[in-house]
């Protein structure tokens, strides 16, 4: 079985995070998303509420996997076997940015590749603290996050 790893912080999951899967798993039979945990960081939601909404939003697709993980990626990756890391890219700077993180990683170990899958243009400009943003001003986020997200970030936003 071919696995994919697709690793973020998913501060919540939007929907350009969702195309991404779904065209992930035209390619591979699972794909499992990392949620990255990092002290240093501060996340609007817990590592345990970020891995619940992504459960909730691929309720019906038992190929995709959550999981939490700390440390370097790609010691995660190789502990776990998978081969592949997937990385979504928006823009020529997520490129630049992603391209150096690969190189570091392969200069790390040679046994996970990245494959870059580009966005669906209608998500180019979604982003999770873009989304995050326009949810605290009282926007509608409602078309880029999906149903379980919307509102837990919505209630939490207003709480803070």
């Amino acid at each position: 079985m071919s696995v994919a790893l697709y690793p973020g912080s998913f501060d919540p999951i939007t929907t350009g995070h969702v195309d991404i899967i779904h065209r992930a798993l035209a390619i591979f039979d699972q794909v499992e998303i990392g949620v990255a945990t990092n002290i240093r960081k501060s996340s609007t939601f817990s590592t345990e509420e970020r891995i619940s909404m992504i459960r909730e939003t691929f309720a019906t697709e038992p190929r995709v996997v959550v999981t939490a993980f700390s440390g370097l990626l790609v010691d995660y990756a190789v502990e776990k076997g998978i081969k592949t890391v997937i990385r979504g890219l928006r823009a020529v700077s997520d490129f630049e940015y992603e391209f150096q993180m690969a190189s570091m990683n392969r200069r790390l170990t040679d046994q996970v590749d990245f494959m870059f899958l580009m966005t669906s243009e209608e998500h180019f400009f979604v982003s999770s603290s873009l989304v995050r943003e326009v949810a605290l001003n009282g926007g509608d986020v409602s078309r880029f996050v999906p149903a379980p997200v919307q509102e837990r970030l919505i209630t939490r936003l207003k709480s803070e």
